[in-house]
């Protein structure tokens, strides 16, 4: 973000990294290591501070914290990345395609009749 970016403005984005390890840690009741480790598994990718601190953004903590509902009910923590990233993956998959529809509505709906 740039420098003359107002703080309520970056405090709002979802993708800004705002959360430390430590505090990220607390605000999903898990451990550092959980977020090291799921990040090892490449679930998220936390950005580094200039000092080389992990920090992490309210996107990545919801995605944590989907990875830990399922890690609690007995699901190894790979195979809870792998669900997660596949569940985002359709997620995202499902957004674009009501866009299509969407979009293909609209042009259907502005030929109307007679106009080819």
């Amino acid at each position: 973000m740039a420098a003359d970016t107002p703080l309520s403005g970056r405090l709002d984005d979802d993708d800004y990294p705002a959360y430390t390890m430590g505090r990220a840690a607390e605000m999903l009741g898990t451990t550092p290591a959980f977020l090291r480790a799921i990040g090892e598994a490449r679930l998220i990718t936390p950005l580094r501070s200039e000092g080389g601190h992990r920090r992490y953004s309210r996107y990545q903590l919801r995605i944590a914290a989907r990875a830990r509902e399922l890690v609690d009910r007995g699901t190894p923590i790979e195979a809870a990345c792998r669900i997660v990233i596949l569940e985002d993956q359709l997620e995202e998959a499902q957004r674009i395609n009501a866009e299509y529809r969407r979009a293909a509505n609209e042009a259907s709906g502005s030929a109307g009749p007679g106009s080819i």
